[in-house]
């Protein structure tokens, strides 16, 4: 039974952005499900966060059916909080999942096959309760498995109704090009790619995003804040406890001296602008006009507000802008894999 009522008049408090050529508008602030949501976190504190997200107008909800951990958790999370309070606001959401990376043993478990996509987005819909997904992403890409295989099967998921839009995560330009051509002559186009982007990797200003500006399709970042690097965490060091001492993914020696000196000087620009460091990264990405929405990561209430603050100033002058390129460059964090 729903015990969940709106505390706020969340629509006005939100920008929306068309993404790409289609007709669906997405929040410029999306939640991410990667971490916070896994089975070991506080369920209570995982639905504050969710209702206080969407009480202030973010109606995207970005998962995978690897999120957790355990895999799966994240999605088992979402499913229990749409049962007891989000289910009669169904047509009010935009609810994302994955597939690809690994997920269970055998040879089945990962990667881009039909088998593979089929089978994990039917488990996803069993964890999050639901009869479809809003959108469904190949969520890498696979070099083995031929990519018309890949899209076929996004094809038939989409005409099985099991989720209205496709997309694609990380692809390279020359396979994404691919992908587009062989969706749209299949009469399901490609809605959105979802790649990296954020104020130390700039990559995807060189040839996805053109990419996306030129065939009308909307970008999703994930990572705006570089896992936590962009924000005032580490500005005095490595935190006990924090991400970069327990993440697979972000390790203490990306941390180096000479970045810690480039982070301080965006701090202190951030602080002239009236932002905090990770304000200024969201809205570094929101800059960029080809950018539908950006995903954040929140352990808390508190934290997840102060991001949605960015989204009020995102203009860089000249001197900013000149600033922050001058400053950081690509291989100043090398990307997980």
């Amino acid at each position: 039974m729903e015990n969940y009522c709106l505390t706020a008049p969340r629509y006005e408090e939100m920008g929306y952005r068309r993404c790409g050529a289609s007709g669906l508008l997405l929040p410029e602030v999306s939640l991410g499900f990667w971490h916070n949501f896994g089975s070991d976190d506080d369920y209570d504190v995982c639905k504050a966060i969710v209702h206080y997200a969407f009480d202030h107008g973010v109606t995207y909800f970005d998962l995978a059916n690897n999120y957790g951990p355990p895999y799966g958790s994240a999605e088992e999370t979402f499913g229990r909080i749409y049962t007891e309070s989000l289910r009669s606001h169904r047509d009010e959401l935009i609810i994302a999942s994955k597939a690809g990376h690994d997920m269970w043993p055998g040879p089945y478990g990962e990667w881009s096959s039909r088998k593979n996509l089929m089978a994990s987005l039917d488990q996803s819909l069993r964890r999050m309760k639901l009869d479809y997904v809003d959108i469904f992403y190949s969520h890498r890409p696979d070099f083995q498995t031929p990519l018309e295989e890949t899209m076929e099967a996004l094809v038939d998921i989409v005409r099985q109704g099991k989720a209205l839009y496709v997309g694609i995560s990380k692809y390279p330009a020359e396979m994404t090009a691919r992908a587009y051509d062989y969706l749209t002559l299949r009469h399901v186009r490609c809605l959105v790619y979802q790649g990296r982007y954020n104020m130390i990797n700039r990559e995807p200003e060189t040839d996805i995003l053109p990419q996306c500006k030129e065939r009308g399709v909307g970008y999703v970042a994930f990572s705006p804040l570089a896992q936590g690097l962009l924000t005032d965490r580490y500005l005095n060091g490595v935190p006990e406890g924090s991400r970069m001492t327990k993440s697979r993914f972000l390790r203490p020696e990306a941390l180096t001296d000479e970045l810690l000196l480039k982070l301080r000087r965006l701090n202190e620009m951030a602080a002239r602008r009236g932002q905090t460091l990770a304000e200024m990264a969201l809205a570094w990405c929101l800059r960029r006009p080809e950018v539908t929405s950006v995903i954040v990561g929140a352990s808390s209430v508190a934290q997840l507000a102060k991001n949605l603050e960015a989204r009020k100033n995102t203009t860089f002058t000249p001197n900013e802008e000149a600033t922050i390129l001058a400053l950081l460059r690509f291989d100043d964090l090398l990307p997980p894999p």
